[in-house]
Formats: structure tokens, sequence, C-alpha cells
């Protein structure tokens, strides 16, 4: 049964409007150039579709997010600017939120659960962040985002949850419709679901025929689960892939993938780990284990996506060197 709790919270969140992803366009235009889109003929023999791949990992900060960020910084005001922002991350998010903070001359501090990917630690040190790790998980990091925000005043800045974000990221999905318009489905790796939201509301005013699936970790299956039993669940999160790293479904982006978003698959981290070391030996692309989760489900699904046309987001390229070893390593075992 749906629990009308979990729909009351939902329809007091506004989710962006196409007009809203337009005007994001603009916003971003001066900041971000478009990223590239484009196919891998040897990638496509593997997996027996045409495999239309997005390249999010050449953004400035390695991800899709920072589209999001640039969005909701230009947003603000000089006295909200001021104020400064606090997030809890497992390392994008948080990216995002630091490059346009820097970008635009606001204080920011970034809360990630321990140990954290020391190539995104690094990353966000280096754009003039104050960086914090707590706890071992999201939920941990994310209670001590929110209490630093009460107390010092900051704006708490949720990884899905707002409007801005989804605006900004969906502008990718623009960019990929109009470089491929006749795709016959697409493959979003789904942590909190702000890509996957986004991509629903573009190819609904787009391209209505393209059928989205949602891709995450069987070891940390919240989003999914929420999204099927039509209420917001919370579930262990245990899986090694930082990005997909969510022990909770999110409110926004559960209520706009319900109803939009055509299926959800769920991948194990070693299907993960394959789709990295795939688009790395036909793709020419290296990717962080969540920036592969899309080909990871589209491997899981090949049968009943063969000859179609498939779009593919690698959503990130911010992959520690022990995790670039762990890919390696299957390539060696394989040999």
């Amino acid at each position: 049964m749906i629990n009308r709790f979990f729909w009351g919270i939902v329809a007091q969140v506004d989710a962006p409007s196409f007009a809203d992803i337009v005007a994001a366009q603009t916003t971003i235009a001066p900041h971000l150039p478009a990223t590239p889109a484009w196919s891998a003929p040897a990638l496509d023999a593997a997996v027996g579709c045409n495999v239309m791949l997005k390249h999010e990992h050449v953004q400035p900060t390695g991800a899709f997010k920072v589209r999001g960020g640039v969005v909701l910084l230009a947003g603000l005001d000089a006295a909200q600017r001021a104020r400064g922002l606090v997030a809890c991350s497992t390392g994008n998010h948080g990216q995002s939120v630091a490059y346009a903070a820097a970008t635009f001359d606001a204080p920011c501090r970034i809360v990630l659960p321990g140990p954290a990917n020391p190539t995104k630690v690094r990353a966000l040190r280096a754009l003039g962040t104050d960086v914090q790790e707590h706890g071992d998980t999201l939920e941990d990091a994310s209670s001590h985002a929110r209490a630093i925000a009460a107390s010092e005043g900051m704006r708490f800045v949720h990884p899905a949850d707002d409007p801005a974000l989804i605006a900004g990221v969906a502008t990718l999905y623009v960019e990929l419709l109009a470089a491929a318009p006749e795709l016959d489905y697409l493959l979003v790796p789904v942590g909190g679901g702000s890509g996957a939201a986004a991509a629903c509301l573009v190819t609904e005013a787009l391209a209505p025929r393209c059928r989205v699936i949602g891709v995450q970790s069987a070891a940390s299956p919240a989003a999914h689960d929420s999204w099927l039993g039509g209420e917001l669940l919370k579930r262990p999160n245990r899986t090694s892939v930082e990005g997909l790293a969510t022990g909770a479904g999110f409110a926004t982006t559960q209520r706009i993938m319900r109803g939009r978003l055509h299926d959800f698959v769920l991948v194990t981290d070693a299907e993960v780990r394959a789709a990295q070391l795939l688009l790395l030996t036909h793709a020419h692309t290296v990717a962080e284990g969540a920036g592969a989760a899309g080909l990871a489900g589209l491997l899981a699904l090949r049968e009943r996506l063969a000859g179609h046309r498939v779009g593919v987001v690698v959503t990130g390229g911010n992959a520690s060197p022990a995790e670039l070893l762990n890919v390696l390593d299957q390539r060696r075992a394989a040999a």
C-alpha cells in the first residue's frame, strides 16, 4: 500500500518546469561548454546495440553535478552567497557546490563520510573548500552538515531535493537529445536520483517515446525500492560505488520519477566494475563506478535492448587510484 505521508511530503516540493530547464541552459552557457556525445563502434559491437555516450566526466569537476551547482549559485543574491553553503557528499555533489561557490565567491564547507576518496578530497581543497569527514555513511555526513547549517547560518544544499540542481542537471539531456534525437532508451545511474529525474523531465518534453531506465547498486537499493514501493524507504547502504551510495529515497526526485521512469534495474558492484573496464577498453573512457553504472544496466538488459538506440550517461570520472587498480585487476585476471 502506498504511504499517504510520503505523498504529502512530495506534494509540497516543486519540480522544475521545462521553462526552468531552458533558463538553466542560458545560466550555464558562460561557465560550462556542452560536453561531447558520440558512439564507439567497438562498444556497439560488444553490447549489440547503438550506444550514444554522453561524456560528463570531462566537466571541470569530473562529473555532471557541476551543472546544478552553477545554476543554484547563480540564483542566489549577494547576501545569500555571503552566508555560505554547506553540503554532504560522497564527492561529486560536493565538488559541484564547491566549484560554483568558488565561481561566485561564496564560502563553502563540504562534509564527506569517511574514508573519503582522496582524489575528490584533493579536488575540493584545491577549490578553496573547507573539507570535513564525519561518520561512515552519507546519512551520517548529512546530519552533521545540517547541524553546521543550523548553528552557523549557512545554507544546506541537499544532494538532490532542490529544483535548481535538477534543472541544471537536466541541461545535459537537452544536449544529448539534440545530438541524438531518435534514442529509444536512456540509461541513467541513480544515487539520490537527480539525474534520472532530470532525464524524465527532458524526455517528457522533447522525446516522449524515449524510455528512461534508472540503474542503482543492489547493495544500496533505497531509491529503487522507494520507486517500486511508492514510499520513501531506507535501505542498507553497502555499495563500494561512491556515487550510488545512498541509504534513503529522496522526496523530490521520487515524485518526478514516479509515473515517468520506464524501469529501474539493480546491478552488482562487480557488474559496475566490469562496465568500467569495458568503457576503458572499448570506448577510450575512464569512468568512476557511478559513471559506468548506466552501461552496467545496459549489459544487464542487453537481450531486451539489442538492436536499439541507447543513450548512456558517463556521469563522472573521479575514480581513485585504488579503484582504477581494481578495475585493471579484472583485466589481468581475464588475460
